[in-house]
């Protein structure tokens, strides 16, 4: 028999404790207990065949070759079921019963693969791996041959969890918000189009972060679609956030406001950075990233104004798209300003979900087009899933930084003791 096809031996005539005393008596290393040849392989479905008794005494009520048994339902014998295993693919005997009222519930009708085959399946497919990739890592360790169905229905069973978690009531209040998309191919309809995903990290009140939902869009990234982001949160119970950082997407600010028109709307200023510089020629890059960083590094708002005056009185006429940036949007862009360093170093760029972008990015890059909606959702819920695991603590200086977000919103936050 192929390697990949092995089957574990099922049945003997031992008694369960002869059996186990006999197969430890062969082991000449600990390296023989393990593997799909292993000792704990060989002893697996003889196991699991006695469990199966038991739960079969319990259906009907008494033991196997008992005196006195029913007359009504009685046992019928066995049959064969193969479970993929990471013992690899073993045969295990399925007691039936005459009137065939037997479930058991170690062995769901249907199965065909263990619950640690099926978590692994899920923890590779989250970990960006292909369906290739994944039968090649099954086949290679475990020496089973699994098809790209099996994969893919396992994997489908993530879709209820994503629907829970997409719909899961939220905290009431959320100091501080960040609000990014990341684009992806899918196809759909037959063509491939790509797609922005909306995705909002939010930071409670005991300074942890969490991903508060994805919503993928019905087109590009607009500040309509924001909206109905936004309507989301609220509706599953979200009723103030203080301060939102966001992208410098036209009308982001109005869509927010609209839903939460006391919340602070402060732009990313890595993110006007980056634009204003695709205006300066490159050899005056240097000089004027210079006199920029003297506007946003400033001390206070004052300091900024200053500067910017400075700033457009050198380059205002040579690069006029870039000045102009600044000052049609200062009385946002300056907000951060407004607050003490802990506070302003978590609002003035959008750093924090960008990093998020990047560590999903280290897992969808394997996928040049999802083949549709529901499987990019699947594959980012699982990355997520991966990526909060270490989301355990709060962030830096969190006892400080909420201190100072209370006195500065008193009549907004509560916090209990």
């Amino acid at each position: 028999m192929s390697k990949s096809k092995s089957l574990v031996p099922v049945s003997s005539n031992l008694p369960p404790t002869d059996l186990v005393t006999r197969e430890l008596a062969k082991a000449k290393s600990v390296d023989d207990f393990f593997g799909k040849d292993g000792i704990f392989a060989k002893l697996f479905s003889s196991t699991l065949s006695t469990m199966l008794e038991e739960e079969m005494n319990n259906h009907l009520g008494y033991p196997k070759h008992a005196k006195g048994q029913s007359a009504g339902n009685h046992r019928n014998g066995n049959y064969q079921r193969k479970l993929k295993t990471s013992f690899g693919e073993t045969e295990v005997e399925m007691p039936r019963d005459r009137q065939g009222e037997f479930t058991s519930t170690i062995i769901p009708k249907y199965q065909t693969s263990s619950n640690e085959i099926e978590d692994k399946v899920v923890s590779m497919y989250a970990k960006g791996m292909t369906v290739r990739d994944i039968q090649s890592q099954l086949e290679e360790i475990y020496g089973l041959e699994v098809s790209p169905t099996l994969i893919s229905n396992i994997t489908q069973k993530v879709l209820p969890l994503v629907e829970e978690w997409q719909n899961r009531p939220l905290e009431t209040i959320y100091p501080i918000v960040y609000l990014d998309a990341i684009h992806l191919k899918i196809r759909l309809d037959g063509k491939v189009e790509a797609r922005a995903v909306y995705h909002c990290l939010g930071i409670d009140l005991e300074g942890k972060k969490d991903i508060l939902g994805q919503w993928v869009s019905d087109g590009s990234e607009g500040a309509n679609f924001w909206l109905t982001v936004i309507s989301d949160l609220q509706s599953r119970g979200v009723s103030d956030i203080l301060i939102a950082c966001v992208d410098g997407l036209r009308g982001f600010k109005e869509a927010i406001n609209s839903v939460f028109p006391d919340t602070v709307v402060q732009p990313c200023i890595i993110h006007k950075i980056r634009n204003s510089l695709k205006y300066v020629s490159w050899k005056d890059k240097k000089e004027f990233m210079a006199d920029l960083k003297s506007v946003y590094k400033a001390p206070n708002a004052d300091a900024a104004e200053s500067a910017l005056i400075h700033l457009s009185e050198k380059w205002g006429n040579k690069y006029r798209l870039s000045v102009t940036r600044w000052e049609q949007d200062w009385a946002d862009l300056t907000q951060y300003f407004d607050y003490p360093d802990d506070i302003r170093r978590l609002i003035y760029t959008t750093n924090i979900i960008e990093g998020y972008h990047r560590q999903v990015r280290k897992v969808t890059k394997t996928k040049s087009v999802f083949p549709d909606q529901l499987s990019a959702a699947k594959m980012l819920y699982l990355a997520t899933v991966d990526i909060r695991r270490k989301w355990t603590k709060p962030i830096k200086d969190w006892a400080n930084i909420i201190n100072q977000l209370a006195i500065r919103f008193e009549d907004r936050i509560t916090i209990t003791l």
